[in-house]
C-alpha cells in the first residue's frame, strides 16, 4: 500500500495530501451511514497518533466539524513532532480550533498522556463516536504505555455500552484497528475492537483474516483515488473475493433460451454408506439446486433406498457393490464406469467411511479420473497423508475441500510442528506443491490456486458451522463446476467456478441466518436459499425469457 500511494503521487501527480483528504471524506460517509441522525447532533472524539493515520483522523475531524458535528481531537504527542501531511492536518485543525473559540472544534496535544487525556478517558461514554486514528499499517510490535491505555479505555467504553441498552458510543477505526499488525492474521497484543473499520484503496490481511478481522467490525473499503492499474500491478498474491467476481461467473453461465439439461452439466456424486446417508442427500441436493442440469448420487447398495427416499426426485440414484459394513466395496469402481463416462464432474467423499476397500475406490476415482474431481470429508481421509505422486492438472483439476482437521491429516507434520497455524501459508503451499485447488473451510474460507494465489471469501457466518454444511458446500462447488463444463466444455475455468460457489454458498448462509438466525440454521436452509442468493447477484440472468 505504501508503494501504491507513492506511485499514485509520482506517476499520476496526485498529491499525497489529496489522498488523505479523500480518506477523510470517505470515512465521514461511512460513519454517516451508521448514524440515523445528522452530524449537527453528534459528539465525536478522535484519538490521533503522530503518523499518517493520525493525519487521516485530523482531516476527518475537519470534515465532521464542517458538517456540523461537535468534534474533539486528542493528539498523543505534539503537532510539531509529526511529519509531512500529518503535520499539515494537525496544524490546520489547531488553527481552526483556535479560530472557532473552542466551541465545536477542540484540539489538544497530549504528550505522554497528559491531564487532558486523563480527564477525557473518564467521559468516553458521553460521545456518540470514538475514532481510533492512533496507528495504521506501520505497527509491528505490541502497544505500550499511553497507547495501550487508550486501547483499553476504548474497549471499556464499548463493553459498557454493550452491557447497557445504548448503542453509543460507536467505535470507528481508520485503516486497521490500532494494536494490530496490518500484515498478520494474529493479534500481536491489545487492540481496539471496532464497530466499523474504514480501510483505504484495498483491504489489508488483518482486515479480512481471522482472528484479527474479528476486531474490525463492519469493513468498508474506500476508494481514495489511487488508479486501479496500480493496485492490479501490486505483487500481492492474497486477494479478497468480491461480489462482482461471483456475478461475473453467473453472467457467463446464464441459462440460454435454447439450453437444456445437458448444457448445464452432469454432476456425479459418490457419497454415503449404510447409516450415513444424509451426507449423500445434502451433497446431491445442493448440486441440483445450484443449477447443475443432471445429478446422480451413487452410494453403497444398502444405502440407496434411504438416499432415494430423502433426496429430491430430480436426483438420480444408483447402488454399487459394498462391504459387509455397508461401505463402497472392492468392485464399486468397475461398476461405476458407465456413470463416469457420462459425468462432467465428480464429487467423492461425504459419508463414505474409510474402510480399506473404500480407500481403494477413492484412489481409483481420483487417480484414474477423466473429469475434474472434488474431494471432501472421507474422500480426503482416505487419501491422508496425501500421496506425493498424486497431482492435479489444468486439464483434470483436483479440488480439495478440507476443514482444518482434515487438512492436518493431509499434511505430514515436520519436526512435530502444527502446520495449520498459518492458514494462508498452509493452503498456498499445499496447492502449489500438488498442483491443485484447496478450499480451506472455516471462518473466512480460503481458496488457494496452483499458481500461489489465495482468495479470502467474505461471505458466511457462524451458523455455517452446523452439521452437513460442508457436504452442502461440496454440492454447490460440484454443481457450479458442472455448469462451467456444460457451458464452456474444454474451456471451463474451474477456479472461477469454485470462487463463485464459495461466495454464493456463504451468501446463501447469510440469507438463511436472516430468516432462521445462526443458532437454528441447518445445512438444508443453506440449500433452500441458494436461489435467493443467485437472484440477488444476477437478477437479469434469472429473469424468465
Amino acid at each position: 500500500m505504501r508503494e501504491i500511494d507513492r506511485l499514485t503521487t509520482e506517476r499520476h501527480a496526485v498529491p499525497s495530501l489529496l489522498l488523505m483528504e479523500a480518506a477523510a471524506n470517505a470515512s465521514a460517509r461511512a460513519v454517516g451511514s451508521l448514524l440515523p441522525e445528522n452530524f449537527p447532533n453528534i459528539r465525536a472524539l478522535i484519538l490521533c497518533g503522530r503518523g499518517n493515520n493520525g493525519g487521516d483522523g485530523a482531516a476527518l475531524a475537519r470534515v465532521l466539524w464542517t458538517a456540523g458535528a461537535d468534534v474533539e481531537v486528542l493528539l498523543f504527542g505534539r503537532a510539531d513532532e509529526a511529519r509531512s501531511d500529518a503535520r499539515t492536518n494537525f496544524e490546520i485543525v489547531r488553527q481552526l480550533a483556535s479560530a472557532d473559540g473552542a466551541s465545536r472544534l477542540r484540539f489538544f496535544e497530549c504528550p505522554d498522556g497528559g491531564a487532558q487525556w486523563q480527564q477525557t478517558r473518564l467521559q468516553l461514554s458521553g460521545y456518540d463516536v470514538l475514532v481510533d486514528a492512533l496507528f495504521g499499517t506501520g505497527l509491528s510490535r505490541p502497544l505500550e504505555g499511553v497507547f495501550r491505555e487508550a486501547v483499553t479505555a476504548l474497549s471499556a467504553a464499548r463493553e459498557a455500552r454493550s452491557a447497557g441498552s445504548s448503542s453509543r458510543p460507536l467505535v470507528v477505526s481508520l485503516d486497521v484497528p490500532s494494536g494490530l499488525d496490518a500484515d498478520s492474521a494474529e493479534p500481536i497484543g491489545d487492540a481496539v475492537r471496532a464497530d466499523l473499520t474504514v480501510t483505504f484503496t484495498a483491504p489489508k490481511p488483518a482486515n479480512v483474516l481471522p482472528p484479527a478481522s474479528h476486531l474490525g467490525g463492519r469493513l468498508v473499503v474506500a476508494d481514495i483515488g489511487s488508479p486501479a492499474p496500480l493496485v492490479a500491478e501490486a505483487p500481492s498474491q492474497l486477494f479478497l473475493t468480491e461480489e462482482d467476481d461471483a456475478r461475473a461467473w453467473l453472467a457467463a453461465t446464464r441459462y440460454a433460451p435454447d439450453s437444456f439439461k445437458n448444457t448445464h452439466g452432469h454432476a456425479l456424486v459418490f457419497a454415503g454408506s449404510r447409516g450415513m446417508t444424509g451426507a449423500a442427500v445434502l451433497t446431491a441436493r445442493a448440486a441440483m439446486r445450484s443449477g447443475a442440469g443432471l445429478v446422480t448420487a451413487a452410494s453403497s447398495a444398502s444405502a440407496v433406498p434411504a438416499v432415494a427416499a430423502r433426496v429430491m426426485p430430480e436426483v438420480m440414484t444408483t447402488g454399487l457393490s459394498e462391504t459387509a459394513d455397508g461401505a463402497l466395496g472392492r468392485n464399486a469402481f468397475d461398476e461405476a464406469a458407465r456413470l463416469l463416462e457420462r459425468a462432467d464432474v465428480v464429487a467423492v467423499g461425504p459419508g463414505l467411511t474409510t474402510e480399506e476397500e473404500t480407500r481403494a475406490f477413492v484412489r481409483s476415482v481420483v487417480g484414474r479420473r477423466t473429469t475434474p474431481v472434488v474431494i471432501d470429508a472421507d474422500g480426503l481421509n482416505c487419501l491422508a497423508p496425501w500421496p506425493a505422486e498424486l497431482r492435479g492438472s489444468t486439464e483434470l483439476p483436483l479440488v480439495l475441500t478440507p476443514h482444518v482437521g482434515e487438512m492436518r491429516r493431509l499434511v505430514v507434520a515436520k519436526d512435530g510442528k502444527d502446520a495449520t497455524t498459518d492458514r494462508v501459508a498452509l493452503a498456498c503451499g499445499f496447492a502449489a506443491a500438488h498442483g491443485l485447488i484447496v478450499v480451506l473451510k472455516g471462518a473466512r474460507t480460503l481458496v488457494a490456486a496452483p499458481d500461489g494465489r489465495v482468495f479470502v471469501n467474505p461471505t458466511g457466518n457462524p451458523g455455517l458451522g452446523t452439521a452437513g454444511s460442508g457436504d452442502t458446500l461440496t454440492g454447490v462447488i460440484t454443481g457450479f463446476i458442472a455448469q462451467s463444463c456444460g457451458a464452456h466444455k474444454d474451456r471451463a475455468d474451474v477456479l472461477t467456478a469454485v470462487l463463485a460457489a464459495v461466495y454464493v454458498g456463504g451468501m446463501a448462509g447469510d440469507l438463511a441466518a436472516r430468516t432462521r438466525g445462526v443458532r437454528s440454521m441447518v445445512a438444508s436452509d443453506i440449500t433452500d436459499h441458494l436461489g435467493a442468493a443467485i437472484r440477488e447477484l444476477d437478477p437479469e440472468g434469472e429473469r424468465p425469457r
